[in-house]
């Protein structure tokens, strides 16, 4: 069965290019709200497999996205390695946060497969239920931006933690790192064969990091994850998406782990198209407001990105992820006008 989205990551195009967005079931959707009010804890939710994958399913039957992304958090990978992870509502992720190297030897990869089965559950019992068209990804979050949940104990504004750590101590962060690196292979490996066509790496947080620090904690980490992966499942397609990086985008873009590079609003479509659209497939960047905004300005934008990007192997995408106060009515007017434009 040909599915567009899958085809596109692996280097091809198409007329119209497919479409699916960033946290697409969330939130805006009162479908979602339903569920959500029902599973309890968040994390109850991401555990449940039932309750994951009607989430999961819930854009698709409304929207007819090209590809569906499995409901679940990057925390979970910290919390499967023993780290106590809980969310509180209005304020986000908190964790335990580890304090030193000591911290760092009582985390396990040990106890993945068995604490992330509900996850794997979800994804086989999504791609059951998709249409055969639909690409079904998985994903995890980048080291660097895990290790900065773990080490900070949740967000942060200015992450003197994870900074100081990294900088003045690079040996024990980069055990930390490198235990991350053999946790994400082995979680996305499990999302692949529960049924995951193609999977996405989020390094949300990379765009805090200099230049040398860039390449070390997030463009290498990363790397490794992704060819981890291709060792083990060589058709499978891997995103990155290192967000807020900027012209240093021009890291990702020649590394042939990647199938394609997702981007923020910060990198104008133009310069994408000329300086990394001709090594990579390019995802992205829509401003996540604009969609809010709807109405003639949102339609202008979408064109013009779709005039720049377009005519390459590109993915229809936002800059980041739907936020809560989207209107259902325009994400329906995004997908209308990528199906109906033709380059």
């Amino acid at each position: 069965m040909d599915r567009p989205l899958l085809s596109v990551l692996r280097g091809n195009r198409s007329a119209s290019p497919p479409i699916w967005l960033m946290r697409q079931a969330g939130r805006y959707l009162p479908e979602y709200r339903a569920v959500r009010a029902r599973a309890g804890a968040f994390l109850d939710l991401c555990y449940n497999p039932e309750l994951a994958t009607e989430v999961t399913l819930q854009p698709i039957r409304r929207y007819g996205f090209d590809g569906a992304i499995i409901f679940s958090d990057i925390l979970v990978v910290p919390h499967a390695l023993g780290q106590k992870v809980w969310f509180e509502e209005g304020e986000g992720p908190k964790l335990e946060a580890l304090t030193g190297p000591d911290d760092i030897a009582r985390l396990s990869l040990a106890a993945i497969a068995e604490k992330l089965a509900p996850v794997y559950a979800a994804i086989s019992a999504t791609r059951a239920a998709l249409p055969a068209e639909t690409t079904l990804l998985g994903f995890c979050g980048a080291p660097f931006t895990l290790a900065c949940y773990m080490i900070e104990g949740g967000g942060s504004k200015e992450f003197h933690k994870v900074k100081q750590w990294a900088y003045g101590h690079p040996d024990s962060f980069g055990r930390l790192i490198d235990l991350l690196v053999l946790a994400c292979i082995e979680h996305l490996d499990r999302q692949a064969g529960a049924g995951a066509d193609a999977v996405q790496i989020f390094d949300s947080w990379a765009g805090i990091l200099p230049e040398e620090q860039l390449f070390k904690w997030s463009v290498q980490p990363m790397q490794a994850i992704a060819a981890g992966l291709r060792a083990r499942r060589p058709d499978v397609p891997v995103i990155a998406f290192p967000r807020a990086v900027g012209p240093a985008a021009l890291m990702y873009r020649r590394l042939p782990e990647f199938a394609a590079l997702s981007i923020d609003t910060g990198i104008g479509a133009h310069w994408a198209a000329q300086e990394l659209q001709p090594h990579v497939v390019v995802q992205g960047n829509l401003d996540p407001i604009m969609l809010v905004t709807g109405g003639e300005a949102m339609e202008r934008e979408v064109r013009r990105i779709l005039d720049k990007l377009g005519h390459g192997a590109y993915v229809f995408n936002l800059g980041h992820g739907v936020v809560p106060q989207t209107p259902p009515d325009n994400v329906a007017r995004l997908v209308d006008i990528v199906r109906n434009w033709r380059g």
